[in-house]
């Protein structure tokens, strides 16, 4: 990640290759959004080629100054500029510079209010941090390589802090991205568990737990069992014991999908889609960047994180359309699709951690549901939960970061389309609501926990790159994860 230093008076900054200037829109002329005198005579070169508008950007030269290099950034108007406004500016610039391969800058805020410190430093930084991110490992020449420096101006000694925690939160989603990114064999049951072990080794207050193939038949986490049958791979249930606050009873658990590769199964996934399928464990790679941020904040919450592992491969073992599976609850399952092992692995997962661990709130996250991206696109999350309090807390936090959730509901008729002639449930409820008739059938392994499902299929992995989200995976849900752990003591979190 690139290194990140900062002063407080912008006028004592240091040789770098350039300078980042924001600029406000107005209906006569672009303003800079700082009062700093050097860059007045700049600012009135280019008004016909430069109006400020948001995210627009000029690279101009002087032959003086601590820059030789100045990068105008628009803003818009600064009535309308939102934490949004700022994270994708910040991110345009950050592309800018890369493609010029530029190494290091110094990046001037817009000036600001105290009590506005929050709202503009941390999505200004997110947006800068964010579009630096490169999975280029294989690459014999990489392109845009990334920044490898920048000074944060005008960051006094009390928001030094907020820059600390923003990089600390960083750290998770690059961890989350790089999970998914790196090769299926990489990023495998093993790969995961490992992952998983190694953020305990600089952590305290982190314990790792693993149930392997014996434990998982002594705990008849069938439909889990079921799944990875087909793989040479076998499954895991992964748990991270976080312990910030041990001194509390209550806990929050985070579940996430991890389907290290996902064929299909027999009900085979045909070409066009299968290429992405190494992207079916992010709902574990946000659980694992969240805990990672977690530690490095040491926030003081005791959250228990879950990786439903397997790899949904065909082989002489592979479960089968019209087998029918006991849950670890008792509840039996004939699978209508062994493209729909998501939820059986979650299923397994969710019983378990309100059963071992009686946790207040269980969060899960997943990429479900492809109806998920036809209903809401690369734009948003689907969030369905049975508590509505829950339901603010989390939505408040989307709010906070800009990472969108859209509640979909849970109508009772949803869990009436899984049922099945010779089982309790069927694994699929056909193609219409099937986003909704998804997360009907985990909410029937919650027994009295307030518990969300988040299908992130839309959002964790793009085939474009997107402001400060690359092309391939995005980590989505840390992010937001994080804000809703920080603010759960509030009003409306559950």
């Amino acid at each position: 990640m690139i290194k990140i230093t900062h002063i407080a008076d912008p006028k004592k900054r240091k040789h770098a290759d350039v300078v980042i200037c924001p600029v406000w829109k107005t209906k006569t002329q672009a303003l800079i959004a700082l009062e700093l005198k050097e860059f007045d005579a700049l600012i009135k070169i280019p008004l016909d080629d430069f109006s400020g508008k948001k995210g627009e950007t000029l690279l101009l030269y002087r032959e003086k100054g601590t820059e030789k290099r100045v990068l105008l950034l628009g803003l818009g108007e600064k009535a309308a500029c939102q934490t949004e406004t700022l994270r994708q500016a910040y991110a345009s610039a950050i592309k800018q510079l890369r493609a010029k391969k530029i190494k290091s800058c110094n990046v001037l805020l817009p000036s600001f209010e105290n009590k506005e410190a929050f709202s503009i430093i941390r999505p200004s930084l997110e947006g800068l941090i964010l579009a630096n991110y490169a999975f280029d490992c294989f690459k014999s020449t990489p392109l845009n390589e990334p920044l490898e420096s920048t000074c944060i101006c005008g960051i006094d000694p009390s928001h030094v802090s907020l820059v600390k925690k923003v990089e600390q939160i960083m750290q998770g989603v690059y961890l989350a991205r790089d999970l998914v990114n790196r090769n299926a064999d990489d990023s495998n049951v093993e790969g995961l568990i490992q992952a998983a072990k190694d953020l305990s080794k600089d952590c305290k207050k982190l314990k790792v737990v693993v149930l392997r193939e014996k434990q998982l038949e002594k705990e008849q986490m069938n439909l889990l069992l079921a799944v990875g049958k087909g793989s040479i791979d076998p499954p895991a249930l992964v748990v991270l014991e976080y312990m910030g606050d041990p001194s509390s009873k209550e806990k929050i658990a985070l579940v996430g999908k991890g389907i290290t590769f996902d064929t299909g199964g027999l009900n085979l996934k045909p070409t066009g889609h299968i290429e992405t399928m190494k992207s079916d464990m992010a709902g574990s790679a946000c659980v694992l960047g969240v805990i990672q941020s977690l530690c490095s904040l040491e926030v003081k919450r005791n959250v228990i994180g879950v990786l439903a592992l397997a790899e949904n491969a065909i082989g002489p073992g592979s479960y089968k359309p019209g087998d029918v599976y006991t849950s670890r609850i008792g509840k039996t399952v004939e699978i209508g699709n062994t493209d729909a092992e998501g939820r059986l692995v979650l299923a397994d997962a969710l019983s378990y951690v309100e059963d071992t661990y009686a946790p207040s709130v269980v969060i899960d996250f997943a990429t479900l549901t492809g109806a998920i991206v036809i209903a809401l696109g690369e734009e948003a999350a689907g969030l369905f939960s049975n508590n509505d309090s829950l339901v603010r807390g989390l939505q408040k936090a989307a709010l906070r970061t800009d990472e969108r959730l859209w509640r979909l509901p849970l109508y009772p008729e949803y869990t009436d389309m899984l049922k099945s002639e010779i089982a309790d449930l069927k694994n699929i409820g056909g193609r219409p609501a099937s986003s909704c008739t998804a997360a009907a059938f985990l909410q029937q392994f919650i027994k009295k926990a307030a518990w969300a499902h988040l299908d992130i299929a839309g959002v964790a992995y793009l085939s474009k790159s997107k402001s400060y989200h690359p092309t391939l995976a995005t980590g989505a849900g840390v992010r937001v994860t994080i804000d809703f752990l920080e603010h759960f003591d509030e009003k409306d979190s559950v």
